[in-house]
């Protein structure tokens, strides 16, 4: 597959700057040189400097569940780096459990008080 570098560009204009920033650092190793290269250059667009770069990815992976390939989980919920794990539940529509699963969470999805992924369900429909 090729990679579009036109489509990339523009979604690079468009994402936030941390999404930007997790992913020329914990999420590098998994990502395409020329990508790499414009999420950087629009990282200097912006006014983040390498040093402010390598200190949110340092930041990132003291607490980032990391993979065998060195890059970090990604929470089950949304693209950021997932910090714990926890079992719950698959549900069917978001309500019928199904079968059990592990769901990883970022800082910003926190495990529901019920611990059964009842709260968290609508990606994993």
């Amino acid at each position: 597959m090729k990679l579009d570098l036109k489509r990339v560009a523009e979604y690079i204009r468009k994402a936030e700057t941390e999404e930007l920033l997790d992913r020329v650092t914990v999420y590098r190793d998994g990502m395409e040189p020329a990508a790499l290269d414009l999420m950087e250059g629009e990282l200097d667009r912006r006014g983040i400097t390498r040093a402010m770069m390598a200190e949110h990815g340092a930041a990132r992976r003291a607490r980032a569940i990391l993979l065998p390939d060195g890059t970090a989980m990604r929470c089950s919920f949304c693209d950021r780096p997932a910090v714990r794990q926890a079992r719950g539940w698959h549900r069917l529509f978001g309500r019928v459990p199904v079968f059990p699963k592990v769901f990883a969470y970022c800082d910003f999805h926190t495990k529901p008080k019920t611990g059964d992924g009842a709260n968290e369900g609508n990606k994993n429909d």
